[in-house]
C-alpha cells in the first residue's frame, strides 16, 4: 500500500548560514503577521505575511536564492516550498526569528512594516 507524498520540502538552512548570506546582501522574506514583525524581526527582512504571499509574490526576487523566515520554521517551510513549486529559488530558515534572537543576534523591535 503506497501513501501519497506531498511536494518535496524546500531546502532548510540554519541561522549561521542566514547571517553569512545577509552579509553578502541576500534577500530575506519574513512571512509572519505584522504584529509579530513589530515585536521583533531580523534587520533587513522584508515582510510579506504568508496569507498575502499569493498576491504579493511579485515582490520576491527571481534569479537569486531568497531566504524565508517565520517565528520557528513551520510557516517559512510552507512558504518556501510553495514558492519553489512556482519557480523561485528559496530556502527556509530553521528555528526562525525566535532562534535568531535566542542566539543573541541583532533584532529590530517596534518598527512599523512598510
Amino acid at each position: 500500500m503506497s501513501t501519497a507524498e506531498g511536494p518535496p520540502a524546500a531546502p532548510e538552512v540554519g541561522t549561521d548560514d542566514l547571517a553569512s548570506a545577509l552579509e553578502r546582501g541576500a534577500t530575506l522574506i519574513d512571512v509572519r503577521r505584522a504584529d509579530e514583525w513589530v515585536e521583533k524581526h531580523v534587520p533587513g527582512a522584508h515582510l510579506i505575511p504568508i496569507d498575502e504571499l499569493g498576491g504579493r509574490a511579485q515582490e520576491v526576487p527571481t534569479g537569486e536564492v531568497v531566504y524565508v523566515i517565520c517565528a520557528a520554521g513551520g510557516r517559512s517551510m510552507a512558504a518556501a516550498t510553495a514558492l519553489n513549486e512556482a519557480g523561485w529559488d528559496t530556502v527556509s530558515v530553521a528555528g526562525g526569528t525566535n532562534r535568531w534572537a535566542e542566539e543573541g543576534r541583532p533584532v529590530v523591535v517596534g518598527d512599523t512594516p512598510s
